[in-house]
């Protein structure tokens, strides 16, 4: 028998959480219910009352509630149900969590949820499961279901709707999971300009004993690789595409926040870094880009990918912002330069070939770096399979050295 969290503001939506409750209790399972309203009283008794949750995140709840800024105890709930959920999960007092909720409560527990590690059963119903839910589910593997009608009242639609969410959660904590793979994890960051220098790199790595996990440089790509890298499971990283810093400075639509390459440095771990892609701005369809940039360089992509070539003076910018990010490295580091073009299109003959450019990106990179981070400039483009050999190795010799200190 599992436990399963069922979270929710049991003072507006305790009955239809208290219908979820018992259809666990059908299936086998135990419901936790976790009161994280701040209204009225809670409809139902919860098993962790609201005070309970707000002391995880020392917050003195009564006197919020007394002024009553229901905004203000959002807000609070969101930052105190992360601590409390996160503990019961290390006490391994829960096995799964689901919540049902409007716009406040999936806030709520959806703040609760990216607490937890990857591969711990979570599902919201929320009636903002159909629009963009990027910032609901983070870097997370939050299953969000559409609840159809509001989360107001049991009838015939919620009923089957909360019905099929609960027999959801019981087959997720009901799942076995074989994990028979017990090799050393490397994340690859990998854009379709650099695919070919990712893929060669992975034979190498995994013959040596590791296993390689390649993120796709979206964004959402990079925030994921930063979050699993922080979760302590990774062993090294191979940075080859940091072209998500492109979007970031520019306004691109690709970008991965302004955190991009600060999880290696906050974990300690052997590096390879590689300015892939620095060349390219990502924007949506032709007509999506701001009028400012009509004079610039572009490249379509495919009919919804839009790139835009980067400029000297932007490339300056990135190579600084690189090297700041580099230098707060404490293990073994290197940085290599695929001098005859950072993607595919930036290659002599190509769209974005702009040695100017390049040029800038490399020099702002080499001074700004420090003296003790060695960096290798090669004479060939990024996928060149010499490339791929040099990224490969160096970071195996990396790993080699942390393993030896």
């Amino acid at each position: 028998m599992a436990t399963i969290a069922v979270i929710g503001t049991l003072d507006t939506k305790g009955y239809e959480h208290a219908f979820v409750a018992e259809c666990i209790r059908k299936h086998g399972h135990k419901p936790l219910l976790i009161d994280v309203g701040s209204g009225d009283s809670p409809q139902i008794t919860p098993d962790i009352d609201r005070y309970e949750v707000a002391s995880a995140g020392n917050l003195d709840l009564a006197a919020m509630m007394a002024r009553k800024d229901r905004g203000e105890c959002v807000s609070a709930m969101a930052k105190a149900a992360p601590v409390l959920l996160k503990r019961l999960q290390m006490e391994g007092r829960i096995d799964g969590v689901i919540s049902l909720g409007g716009g406040g409560g999936t806030a709520i527990a959806t703040a609760a949820m990216r607490a937890l590690p990857i591969g711990f059963p979570k599902l919201m119903v929320s009636t903002l499961a159909s629009g963009n839910t990027a910032h609901y589910v983070g870097t997370k593997d939050i299953v969000m279901m559409p609840s159809i009608v509001d989360v107001a009242g049991l009838n015939r639609i919620s009923r089957t709707i909360f019905s099929r969410a609960v027999g959801a959660i019981c087959g997720m904590v009901e799942a076995s999971i074989e994990v028979s793979d017990q090799r050393p994890i490397i994340v690859a960051s990998m854009f379709g300009n650099t695919t070919d220098c990712v893929n060669d790199a992975i034979p190498i790595l995994e013959e040596a004993g590791y296993e390689v996990l390649v993120f796709h440089a979206t964004g959402a790509g990079g925030r994921a690789m930063e979050s699993l890298i922080e979760s302590g499971m990774v062993a090294g990283v191979l940075d080859i595409t940091t072209t998500e810093w492109a979007d970031e400075i520019v306004g691109g639509t690709l970008s991965a926040g302004p955190e991009r390459l600060d999880a290696t440095g906050k974990m300690c771990l052997p590096a390879i870094v590689v300015p892939g892609c620095l060349d390219m701005v990502n924007f949506g369809e032709r007509k999506s880009v701001p009028e400012k940039f009509k004079d610039r360089t572009f490249y379509i992509h495919n009919p919804q990918v839009t790139l835009m070539r980067t400029t000297a003076q932007e490339c300056r910018e990135l190579g600084k912002i690189l090297a700041t990010k580099i230098n707060t490295y404490t293990a073994p580091v290197t940085v290599l330069i695929p001098e005859k073009g950072i993607s595919v299109i930036s290659k002599e003959g190509e769209p974005f070939y702009d040695p100017v450019a390049d040029t800038a990106l490399f020099d702002a990179l080499a001074s700004e770096l420090r003296d003790d981070i060695p960096i290798r400039f090669m004479d060939c483009d990024i996928n060149d399979p010499d490339f791929s050999t040099a990224c490969a190795e160096s970071l195996l010799d990396n790993l080699s050295i942390c393993k030896q200190q």
